[in-house]
């Protein structure tokens, strides 16, 4: 059998050429900050804040984060120092007391045959325990979720796994809350853009978390649960009160939608491409199980309908994925040999992870038990329609408590949801050139496929500036996308 592994081909990067662009004049006193005060910019939230690629946090992507970019052309307009809490290095890892516990960020890695991400090599540098003393404009911790923002302990140590290690570096105190230390700054402007945890944990996870909803006490969630609707805007809620609290103004940012980020739209659903002979054997192998599938609805255990969408059948070309699908009825108590099994449809999504695995051997021994084909793709390798259901009834609930909140509070409101969507659909334009969610090519998202490139960081601080100006009567110049590299090759 023709094994299938996903690899990134061809992909026709140019590292060395940027487009052409007209940058503003970056004089103090030709841009004008409206009604907002930039002197103290402080921006709150998880990775994206914090300016996360590749699956890491490392120097070049913080420096290059969108509150940097933010705070560059408020510095135009009366905005002060902008100060992050940098890592030791560009290789994105994380040490605690010398031993490592965050791996190191991923490059391109380019053979002979391939074209795929793989952690840079190096020892990292930057040790949680070493603790960073002072303030920070820059209170994007990777990893949080809306409730973190306000938990004590987040920042302690001795508290791992469930405190932070990114929050850990530059808390004020063991029992300092984010929210306490970014307001403890006296900001006179602020960002906040949180919640995509609150939902990605789930998806990425391929649905084994649990679905919250109803649960109001967050200190019993799992890493991979959905946050309860309620909870969230009760959270942002309190964290707007916080930041508003001496007059600042400020930005919110909705939350994207998980079927536009590369991660879950990179790998197709019928992945497998089989010759004739192969499908043929691969039909025969499952005739029983289709047998068994008939007896069962001709027992009334199941309905023709369940028995159809559970029939596998390969043919000539591209074929969906075998999956196990646990809203499917148990029939093993008939048949232990009917699992619940099914081959994907365009309304399931594949995680990006499972592109390693998929069409390698389970068994090395047993040349039949190709992941994907001969053996199914567990729960946790797929995100299927009732679990996307979830994450999509959550996120509408999250992004209709920003708006709403955003306008309680009278502050300028930014649609990133729209945003990611125009990159999925066509791409955005800059002048001289275009980016899309494409993973690899498009250049917008990086090598993880939920994080966006340093370019990516820029259109979005660009949709934020815009907001801004909107709200405010500012008039900030736009960040040059062109400027900002994408991704990296070993």
């Amino acid at each position: 059998m023709k094994k299938y592994l996903y690899t990134i081909l061809a992909l026709g990067l140019s590292f060395g050429c940027q487009p052409e662009f007209n940058d503003p004049i970056n004089e103090v006193g030709f841009y004008t900050s409206g009604e907002a005060d930039f002197s103290n910019y402080v921006a709150v939230g998880n990775s994206l804040t914090a300016g996360y690629a590749d699956n890491a946090l490392y120097i070049e992507g913080q420096l290059n984060s969108f509150p940097s970019m933010l705070a560059d052309k408020f510095s135009l307009a009366g905005g002060g120092d902008f100060n992050q809490p940098l890592v030791a290095d560009n290789l994105g890892g994380l040490l605690a007391n010398g031993q490592q516990i965050q791996g190191n960020r991923l490059v391109l890695e380019v053979t002979a045959s391939s074209q795929n991400p793989a952690p840079i090599e190096g020892t990292p540098t930057t040790d949680i325990a070493n603790h960073l003393e002072g303030t920070f404009n820059n209170m994007g911790i990777p990893g949080a979720k809306s409730y973190h923002l306000m938990a004590n302990t987040y920042g302690n140590i001795g508290n791992l796994p469930a405190a932070n290690p990114y929050f850990i570096r530059i808390a004020s105190s063991n029992e300092a809350t984010v929210i306490e230390d970014a307001v403890a700054q006296d900001p006179t402007f602020f960002t906040l853009w949180i919640g995509n945890n609150d939902i990605l944990g789930f998806a990425t996870s391929g649905g084994i978390g649990e679905d919250q909803t109803g649960n109001l006490d967050p200190s019993t969630y799992g890493n991979s649960d959905i946050t309860d609707p309620n909870v969230f805007a009760n959270i942002y809620n309190e964290l707007l009160k916080a930041l508003t609290a001496n007059g600042a103004k400020g930005a919110v940012a909705n939350i994207p939608d998980v079927t536009a980020i590369p991660y879950f739209t990179t790998v197709p659903y019928n992945a497998i491409p089989l010759d004739e002979a192969t499908a043929a054997m691969l039909n025969q192998a499952y005739a029983p199980y289709n047998t068994g599938l008939q007896q069962a609805a001709f027992l009334g255990a199941i309905s023709p309908e369940e028995a159809t969408e559970r029939t596998i059948n390969f043919t000539v070309g591209q074929n969906p994925v075998v999956l196990l699908d646990e809203d499917l009825t148990d029939l093993t108590s008939i048949n232990e040999g009917l699992t619940n099994m099914r081959q994907a449809t365009n309304q399931d999504l594949i995680p990006l992870p499972v592109s390693s695995v998929l069409g390698t051997l389970a068994d090395p021994s047993d040349p039949n038990s190709v992941i994907g084909v001969g053996v199914p793709l567990n729960d946790d390798q797929l995100l299927t329609a009732s679990e996307i259901q979830l994450v999509v009834t959550a996120q509408t609930a999250y992004n209709t408590a920003i708006k709403a909140l955003a306008d309680q509070y009278d502050i300028a409101f930014v649609d990133i949801q729209s945003l990611m969507n125009t990159l999925a659909q066509g791409g955005v334009s800059f002048d001289g050139g275009t980016i899309t969610n494409t993973f690899g090519t498009g250049g917008a998202f990086s090598l993880d496929g939920v994080h966006p490139t340093q370019r990516g960081y820029a259109v979005v601080a660009n949709n934020f500036i815009r907001a801004i100006n909107s709200k405010y009567n500012s008039d900030l110049p736009l960040v040059n996308p062109g400027s900002y590299p994408t991704i990296f090759v070993k």
